[in-house]
């Protein structure tokens, strides 16, 4: 999770100020850690919340408790966060919260739409179950470096639970680990981490920043999901012909792509071969340096549009 940044909350407050203000990468938000956690033999359970959807981030969850207080989790009524309703999500969360003293921890990491594209259009393949998968492992081991004493983990499978399985194994030996269809509907501390997510995900989307600057206010996006008719008017009319959509869509999504294919201004590259030589020339080594006044005076600044998308110039491929 490196170069993402970290916040710990002492208080009851879920705070998504950090990530409303700045939603082009991700950010991951923890619990304190109580001295049980620490001291004591912990169980963790890992879900995820917004994997489908063409619209807002996805986010990971993870809680942990002591072993020896598995039951008290069946007590507190967890159970899958897609089977609760809105209000019992955020219910049961406040009790998550509540219980942090001495029981419960937990994190949620929150991936924003525009890393997500990003990293599934990466030249070298990289798609969303390996993004899901590192993003779990990422939890796991902020578990571990925050001296959390993790001897169980519980994880609702991406892909086949058996090779996802193996591949937690080589990484964290000194775990026992269990990958399963339907985690959450299984395994209470699963339950937990799938309402962080869930909780997390539905702020994220009611508080999203329009760093683009248009108003959406009063705009339905639906369910998100690509076959929901409200998200599909809600992308044709967000899109524009130049820029795209804003960063509140996938834009990697074949829902939003189609779109663009079908209604967005067509782009030609010229390519290379047709180029003049005198445009073609290598320029000199030494017009790369910074110490060359003559091109940092006129070195362009980067366009927002650019910033924004975390698109940085290479000089090769």
């Amino acid at each position: 999770m490196a170069g993402e940044s970290e916040r710990d909350q002492d208080d009851f407050k879920f705070d998504l100020q950090e990530f409303g203000e700045d939603n082009r990468s991700g950010v991951v938000i923890a619990s304190a850690i109580c001295d049980r956690l620490k001291t004591e033999p912990c169980c963790l359970g890992i879900d995820e919340a917004g994997r489908g959807p063409v619209l807002g981030p996805m986010v990971y969850g993870t809680c942990f408790c002591p072993i020896a207080d598995k039951e008290r989790l069946k007590e507190m009524g967890f159970a899958d966060s897609k089977t609760l309703t809105e209000e019992k999500r955020e219910n049961l969360f406040q009790k998550i919260q509540a219980a942090e003293a001495d029981l419960i921890g937990w994190a949620v990491h929150i991936l924003s739409p525009n890393q997500i594209s990003n990293s599934m259009l990466r030249r070298s393949k990289y798609n969303l179950n390996e993004l899901s998968h590192d993003t779990a492992i990422g939890l796991i081991q902020k578990a571990l470096d925050s001296g959390v004493n993790v001897d169980e983990v519980f994880v609702d499978t991406v892909g086949m639970p058996e090779k996802y399985q193996a591949k937690l194994e080589r990484i964290f030996p000194e775990l026992k680990i269990t990958v399963a269809k339907k985690a959450d509907a299984t395994y209470p501390i699963v339950s937990a981490a799938s309402i962080c997510a869930k909780v997390s995900r539905d702020h994220a989307v009611k508080s999203w920043n329009f760093i683009e600057g248009r108003d959406y206010a009063g705009k339905s996006y639906g369910s998100g999901y690509p076959g929901d008719s409200e998200t599909k008017n809600f992308l044709s009319e967000s899109m524009d012909p130049v820029f795209g959509f804003p960063q509140f869509v996938r834009f990697s999504w074949s829902t939003a792509s189609n779109i663009l294919d079908a209604k967005a201004v067509t782009v030609e590259w010229e390519d290379d071969d047709e180029m003049p030589d005198d445009v073609k020339s290598t320029p000199a080594i030494s017009s790369y340096f910074s110490g060359n006044k003559t091109n940092a005076a006129n070195a362009q600044k980067k366009h927002q549009f650019f910033t924004d998308r975390s698109l940085h110039q290479v000089s090769f491929i």
